[in-house]
């Protein structure tokens, strides 16, 4: 009889194993909503989580982890793909020693492209597809990072876009907080999940995939890296020379479709103005006659400008944390289709220069670690860097109707308009301070302790009162109006302060304060956290504003 059990036992684990092994063709027949639907829709939160369990279920090298709760409640679904895991947890992930790859869409929830691509990833990958990757790769997949902004559907959000006709999320989460500017104050769960998820993980790479509905431009998608003046050059020149000329000649030359990175250029005068802007309908009467034009000098190019530079954007926080970061802004007015073909283009392109380059990919970002920022001149403040004229590949858009709802959406027509402009793609210091060798916390400074520990900072407590150090003082501090409507800034009123360093009047930092280094990993965004006049900083976000009433001394001291 108990022969009779062990057989039965042997034969169901038999079976078992063989129905995991012949999963490819229920795998090969999975489709995201977007598919399924003909591109009329895309995934809800549960078709989301209902896809990654399936690949997890049907492949070997797949493992579906949650990485946190969203500020509803949802659990924050990941998926872990590589070969000869134990597990999908970080210590596994690790233990491979092969480049981490973090991969997240849906950060704004209308921005829906991502998070269908992700998952067309996700299934390739578990399909055996790009097989040479999993040599070298491990990838942390979170299509749907924003899940509370998905879920709120509606026909009216991101409406001249061009679909998915049936509707989309919002840009913000159920806090009514822009997770893209959260990055810093980490004020939102989900901005807590991804640092901890870059905590505990370490990726070296991280992709965040977006939709661009500024200018009516060329490109089918455009992209950026860091953009801080901080960023380590050891990351920005692989980028710059290599990593996206790379990326776009192999997505024209494949597909025939110009890629670029991002910007917006002002609308004045432009074929194709936005709504609203010049070319827009006015009142239905005859216009005047053109006035004949007189002799003048040439026009001023217009420029080319990309957004701002502070860490608080994904793509500048992770290289803040010295690591390669892929932002992608597929473009708003062309097909829903064809959004998420040109972000799988984007992300197959830029997978295989990582690849092909892996080890280089890692050395940099572990030299990138072992920098050292000790009296070093670093901004903390920038603005926009003017250079020479660049060709830009302008366009134009049509009108079409949504059959759903009869709004009016904008479609990509097939128009290229080549441009010359001002080049305004990257940033200089504005303001600066010496990053000094060490930063001294206040234990009363629990608030700024606190989100110093969220990001992963070593800190150590001082046990003895340290001499010889430097004071802060205050000459400026001011604060802007707190504006709760808002979705970047909530209910922040971003504080400013002005003065110089200068040797502290008593000398000594007591026991009891927390010290900050600035020879580890992360000094770069401890930095930015610590340094008073940082536009980003702990005072910006006001996790020192009890200390700062009529304060004329900066209560953080440093170590020149």
């Amino acid at each position: 009889m108990l022969r009779r059990i062990a057989l039965i036992f042997t034969l169901a684990a038999a079976l078992v194993a063989a129905g995991r092994a012949q999963q490819p063709a229920p795998l090969a027949s999975l489709r995201t909503t977007a598919e399924s639907s003909g591109f009329k829709s895309t995934s809800t939160y549960e078709d989301v989580v209902k896809f990654m369990k399936a690949v997890d279920t049907a492949s070997p090298n797949v493992y579906y982890v949650p990485y946190g709760k969203t500020y509803e409640g949802r659990e924050m679904p990941m998926v872990v793909i590589g070969t000869g895991l134990n597990d999908g947890s970080p210590a596994s992930v690790r233990a491979t020693n092969r480049l981490r790859v973090h991969i997240q869409g849906n950060i704004h929830a209308g921005e829906v492209e991502g998070k269908e691509a992700a998952q067309v990833l996700i299934r390739e990958l578990a399909l055996g597809q790009h097989a040479e990757w999993l040599k070298t790769m491990v990838f942390l997949v979170t299509p749907i990072f924003n899940a509370d902004g998905n879920e709120r559907f509606s026909l009216t959000n991101r409406q001249r876009q061009n679909g998915p006709i049936n509707g989309m999320g919002t840009r913000q989460n159920a806090q009514n907080l822009n997770i893209n500017r959260d990055f810093m104050k980490l004020e939102t769960p989900e901005g807590r999940a991804f640092v901890k998820l870059w905590n505990d993980y370490d990726p070296q790479v991280g992709f965040d995939l977006h939709t661009s509905d500024g200018s009516y431009h060329g490109y089918y998608l455009t992209y950026s890296p860091p953009l801080n003046p901080d960023t380590s050059d050891l990351i920005m020149s692989l980028m710059k020379d290599q990593w996206f000329p790379f990326v776009t000649k192999n997505i024209k030359a494949k597909h025939g479709w110009d890629t670029f990175y991002y910007g917006n250029a002002p609308s004045g005068g432009r074929r194709g103005a936005a709504p609203g802007g010049p070319g827009a309908a006015g009142t239905g009467a005859a216009p005047p006659p053109p006035p004949q034009p007189a002799p003048s000098a040439p026009p001023t190019p217009r420029a080319w400008s990309t957004f701002e530079h502070v860490p608080r954007f994904h793509n500048n926080y992770v290289g803040m944390r010295n690591r390669f970061a892929l932002l992608s802004e597929a473009y708003a007015y062309a097909t829903f289709e064809d959004r998420i073909k040109v972000t799988n283009y984007f992300m197959e392109e830029a997978l295989q220069f990582a690849h092909e380059h892996v080890d280089q990919i890692r050395k940099l970002a572990a030299d990138a670690d072992k920098e050292s920022i000790v009296g070093k001149t670093l901004a903390t403040r920038a603005q926009f860097k003017t250079g020479g004229l660049i060709d830009i590949l302008m366009g134009e858009v049509e009108d079409e109707t949504n059959p759903v709802n009869g709004a009016v959406m904008n479609r990509r027509k097939n128009v290229v308009i080549p441009e010359k402009m001002t080049d305004r793609l990257w940033f200089e210091p504005s303001a600066t301070e010496v990053a000094g060798t060490e930063y001294y916390v206040p234990a009363n400074a629990t608030k700024a302790l606190e989100v110093l520990r969220a990001h992963g900072i070593q800190m150590r407590p001082v046990t003895q009162p340290v001499s010889g150090v430097e004071q802060f003082a205050i000459t400026g501090n001011t604060q802007r109006p707190a504006n709760p409507s808002s979705i970047d800034t909530g209910s922040h009123g971003l504080r400013t302060l002005q003065g110089d360093w200068q040797a502290a009047t008593d000398g000594t930092v007591p026991a009891g304060a927390f010290a900050v280094p600035m020879n580890q990993p992360l000094a770069r965004l401890a930095f930015y956290l610590l340094a008073p006049t940082s536009d980003d900083g702990l005072t910006a976000w006001n996790y020192l504003d009890d200390l700062l009433q009529d304060a004329k001394v900066y209560p953080i001291l440093r170590k020149k």
